[in-house]
């Protein structure tokens, strides 16, 4: 499903402005990460996308969908958000009940919500706590229950905001799979993380703000060959490109694989 923001202004007050006239395209399928500084305008730019944030001034289209003639409950049926805070969405007795509440709000049968109930809680990897109150579970599970809301509901965007906080290895992992996952099935997918090496791994396409405005949009390769850009954003470049750079290999190298083949590449220079 194409989203589009044309022309998109929002400010909370007149001294906190948050976007700045933003252009914004994605395709149907695209795994995109938006990096930036804290205030920057990442928040209030993918809130935008499922009309919990109208534009003041421009448009935003959700495939032939304009945000401003829609609820946000009609929004949710195309695009899902989960929240940086998890608690902030969380308000069930059980896991199971607060993953179900999406699927049975949409209208789905009962057998099409339970399905989806039981597809997102393996996605996560919390089937064994379906009958868990929330709150019982550690922060990083309760984003994990609070992404499984999402996937549940099956929409055709999926945005996150900071999903890997509080993530350990295996979190961080199982986060990629439903990346890999979600991108199969055609379905997009917009994070917005301070996490950059999770970016780089994950995410084919990389969106710079800075001060409510859009500096960069490209490739990841493209995006991180970019210092001064990085530099304005107040973000640093992912590990294997600085590695690589110190150790003046060609190319950005983004994750192992292409970290080796640099590696390989300069030896034989």
């Amino acid at each position: 499903m194409q989203l589009a923001l044309q022309n998109v202004h929002f400010a909370y007050a007149p001294d906190a402005v948050a976007l700045r006239g933003v252009d914004l395209s994605i395709a149907p399928g695209e795994r995109v990460a938006i990096i930036g500084a804290n205030g920057a305008g990442k928040t209030t730019l993918v809130k935008q996308f499922n009309g919990l944030l109208k534009p003041q001034q421009g448009r935003v289209l959700v495939g032939d969908w304009d945000t401003r003639a829609r609820t946000v409950a009609q929004m949710a049926r195309r695009v899902g958000l989960v929240f940086q805070n998890p608690d902030d969405q969380l308000f069930k007795q059980t896991v199971a009940d607060e993953v179900a509440f999406g699927p049975r709000n949409l209208g789905f049968d009962a057998a099409h919500a339970a399905r989806a109930v039981d597809a997102a809680l393996a996605a996560v990897g919390l089937s064994a706590a379906a009958e868990t109150h929330p709150y019982d579970l550690s922060t990083a599970q309760r984003k994990l229950v609070a992404l499984a809301t999402i996937l549940a509901m099956e929409t055709p965007v999926v945005v996150w905001d900071e999903p890997t906080i509080g993530q350990d290895g295996q979190g961080l992992q199982r986060l990629g799979e439903i990346v890999a996952k979600l991108h199969e099935n055609g379905r997009t997918i917009i994070t917005i993380s301070h996490d950059i090496d999770f970016c780089a791994d994950y995410f084919e396409r990389i969106v710079v703000m800075a001060q409510g405005r859009i500096i960069a949009d490209g490739p990841a390769t493209a995006v991180f060959a970019q210092q001064d850009v990085l530099a304005q954003a107040s973000v640093t470049a992912p590990q294997l490109a600085r590695l690589g750079a110190a150790l003046n290999l060609p190319g950005i190298p983004l994750g192992i694989d292409a970290f080796i083949a640099a590696l390989r590449s300069g030896s034989e220079r």
